[in-house]
């Protein structure tokens, strides 16, 4: 069996706690961090656009992409060490949902945190790539809280037609 874990600041925990609760022992698990590459392009494109070209040592992209992938390592070994079991680490750059169901492909099991509005139950408690990795998941999915959830009383009312 294969699960896979997409790692997250801010809500990684939560499903490193998943996988030690849910992922039998003897499970290939698989800690996989996504960076976008949106910001290091960015910097990349403003440095040689704005500031000239000519000096690639003073452009700051490479800087961004540096941290960027010393931010996804240590990350990434903080959830190995939070895991307490046998694991294999995956860093992917590009569009972190695209990535995301690309390496899901083939697995057991997908565990991801809700990453939206988390005060209320409902769709807008996952954020746009979440919610286009669960819709689009070539797996099962297990869905976490990174909290506990909030009560009942945030469901939304039901829609006019469906009241008393």
């Amino acid at each position: 069996m294969t699960v896979i874990v997409w790692i997250v600041e801010g809500t990684w925990p939560a499903c490193v706690d998943a996988a030690r609760r849910h992922a039998p022992q003897g499970a290939e698990l698989v800690l996989l961090h996504v960076s976008a590459p949106d910001a290091p392009a960015a910097a990349h494109g403003a440095y040689a656009g704005l500031l000239g070209r000519g000096h690639r040592e003073r452009d700051p992209g490479t800087r961004l992409e540096d941290l960027a992938a010393s931010s996804a390592g240590e990350l990434l070994r903080a959830a190995a060490e939070r895991l307490g079991r046998p694991c294999t680490t995956q860093e992917r750059t590009g569009r972190p949902e695209r990535a995301v169901v690309a390496a899901a492909e083939g697995a057991d099991l997908l565990i991801l945190a809700r990453d939206g509005d988390r005060a209320h139950l409902g769709p807008r408690s996952l954020a746009p790539a979440s919610r286009f990795v669960v819709d689009h998941a070539p797996c099962p999915v297990l869905l976490v809280w990174p909290e506990p959830a909030p009560d009942l009383g945030t469901l939304p009312p039901p829609p006019p037609h469906e009241r008393p």
